[in-house]
């Protein structure tokens, strides 16, 4: 299939070969659900029968099952969409097993903090505590100008303030925190560099996540991470 000189699609029946050279995920593309629909269910048989609330019964599964009875969990909570609806489905099966963090990292917008813990507190009733790392992470930042690096930054000192608050509650649980949940999105994941030591090839750099590719390699925590293979307008 040509337009205006470019081939933008090929087929093989015997082959069973099909490839596309346009998007006919996005709106403006003419019949591109159709399309959609045509590969993946006439021309690779697959069912349709995946729903979103499939998706969360699975995910408040699979949190009890890796979390267990007993064990306690962070959530690195920003007051985006994504983490804030990861902690509420977490929160579901945790309760006061999980122990959200907001951190103030200094580039937060005027006020910002203040609203967002207004929404988590009076609103949505997330048992949340607030960090302010601004002057620490500023330091950090201050004359960087490659923005990986900058991203890479971030993420570390993300996660020395998770470790610092997860020491702090260990004298009162008798124990650290082993789990950090997260509001990571697939495409967070294709984007970013793979985590180091995970062995996946699966993309080159678009640019690193600071929950993805921004990670240190000691960690310390498993991760949750219940959107890892959604897209935003799934959450």
């Amino acid at each position: 299939m040509c337009l205006q000189g470019a081939v933008v699609a090929i087929e093989h029946q015997e082959r069973r070969i099909f490839g596309l050279q346009y998007h006919p995920e996005v709106a403006h593309t003419e019949q591109g659900t159709d399309t959609l629909r045509h590969f993946l269910l006439d021309i690779a048989g697959l069912t349709a029968d995946w729903s979103m609330a499939e998706v969360l019964e699975t995910q408040l599964k699979l949190v009890e099952q890796q979390v267990g009875p007993t064990q306690h969990a962070i959530c690195a909570l920003s007051g985006g969409v994504d983490s804030t609806v990861a902690a509420t489905l977490v929160h579901k099966v945790l309760g006061d097993r999980l122990h959200c963090v907001f951190v103030d990292h200094g580039l937060l917008r005027y006020k910002e903090g203040e609203r967002v813990m207004d929404m988590f507190t009076q609103h949505l009733h997330l048992p949340v505590t607030k960090v302010d790392h601004a002057e620490v992470m500023l330091g950090h930042l201050k004359g960087v100008t490659d923005p990986e690096r900058k991203r890479k930054i971030i993420g570390r000192e993300f996660i020395e303030v998770f470790k610092a608050f997860a020491n702090k509650m260990e004298a009162d649980l008798g124990h650290k925190p082993a789990f950090l949940v997260q509001g990571t999105l697939y495409p967070d994941v294709i984007e970013s560099c793979p985590p180091p030591g995970s062995g996946q090839k699966h993309s080159h750099t678009i640019k690193s996540h600071h929950n993805v590719g921004g990670l240190p390699k000691d960690l310390q925590f498993k991760l949750i991470e219940p959107f890892r293979e959604l897209f935003k307008d799934e959450v």
